[in-house]
Order: structure tokens, then C-alpha cells, then sequence
């Protein structure tokens, strides 16, 4: 078994690679500036789809109303939110992706498979998996053909206690809400209830 202190080793070096990653530098008409929070006792890991531009000038994730949003579903504050100790924050792209016609862009593809498994492998195993958005929820949850997105969420119960599938906190989410009471009625509590467990 590693100790702590060969933990914190790890991640302060996969931390400092992360940081310096140039890999996507020439798509990022931003420029690169990863974002993400993690650590060997986080217990929530939050894994969503990349920085906006707001995101992208602070450094901080979830920093945005979506991020309101997202903690208001959790039921937790912004202390415990961005406790790296408590909670790991990992997006499918680690960088701003910059604007498209229709809102950002998605997600580098070449992030999360140069990434996810060395930030996976320092986290607790017994940890809490919020899947944010479809990006996240198709790299891993099992593929059903002709799934929608809000069947995955309402699915939420098959997972069992350690996933849970989110729609992405933006604004365009409230509307979606109103029109699906489950998941304020259902979901939400559930979710609440595991995240406390791990707090």
C-alpha cells in the first residue's frame, strides 16, 4: 500500500504536468490553461465537459452560474465544493475550447485520453461519479444505442449509489427541469444523500 506522503507525490507531479501542457496549444485560439482540481482523498469526482470563457479567465472551475447551479443540485457550499480534498474536479477537456456558431465549442478529444486514467488512478476507488453532460456520459457510461440524454439521467437508479448522470447545469437546463419533475423530486435527494455520505 502507498503512503500518503508517496500519494501526494503523485498527484503534485501529475499536477505539474498538467499545468505545463502544450499539447492542443495550437487549437486553442485562448490559448492553453487547463483547469481542474483533484487529490488522493477526494471522494466526489465531478467529471464535466470544459471551461467556458469565464471559467478560462479565473482559473477556477465551475466558477459561473452553471457552477451555482451544479452546487445547488449537490447541496453542498462553495467551501466544500472547492475543497480539493473532498472533491475532484475533472472535464472531458481541460482547456477553453473557444466559441462555435452555437455556444463553445466541445471538448479537445485529444484531452481526456492523455489525462483521465493517471487522474482516475490517484483517486479513492470508493468514490462518488458525477457523470456532467452528454460528453462525459458517453465516454463512460456502457453505450445504448438511441439513448437520449434524459433517459440516461432518469436511469440514474441502475447505477447504483456511486454514479449519477447530470444534463449540463447552463441555463438552458431550467426549462428541461420544469418539464421533468423526477429529477428535482427523485434525483436530487438521492444525489444529496450520497454527496453527504462522502463529506
Amino acid at each position: 500500500m502507498k503512503s500518503p506522503h508517496h500519494a501526494q507525490g503523485v498527484v503534485q507531479a501529475l499536477r505539474h504536468d498538467i499545468a505545463a501542457c502544450t499539447h492542443c496549444a495550437a487549437n486553442l485560439a485562448a490559448g492553453p490553461r487547463p483547469v481542474l482540481q483533484f487529490s488522493a482523498t477526494a471522494r466526489i469526482l465531478i467529471i464535466g465537459q470544459a471551461p467556458g470563457s469565464r471559467v478560462h479567465a479565473t482559473g477556477v472551475p465551475f466558477d459561473d452560474p452553471s457552477g451555482d447551479r451544479l452546487r445547488a443540485w449537490m447541496g453542498v457550499s462553495k467551501d466544500e465544493f472547492y475543497d480539493a480534498a473532498r472533491v475532484a474536479i475533472m472535464p472531458m477537456g481541460f482547456c477553453y475550447p473557444g466559441k462555435g456558431k452555437s455556444g463553445d465549442l466541445p471538448p479537445r478529444r485529444e484531452c481526456a485520453p492523455l489525462w483521465h486514467e493517471r487522474v482516475l488512478a490517484c483517486l479513492p476507488e470508493d468514490k462518488l461519479t458525477l457523470l456532467v453532460g452528454t460528453y462525459a456520459q458517453a465516454a463512460y457510461l456502457p453505450k445504448v444505442p438511441k439513448q437520449s440524454m434524459t433517459e440516461r439521467v432518469a436511469d440514474f437508479r441502475s447505477r447504483g449509489p456511486n454514479v449519477f448522470p447530470l444534463p449540463h447545469p447552463s441555463w438552458r437546463v431550467v426549462r428541461w427541469m420544469r418539464e421533468q419533475p423526477w429529477f428535482e423530486a427523485e434525483l436530487l435527494p438521492a444525489l444529496q444523500a450520497s454527496v453527504r455520505a462522502r463529506l
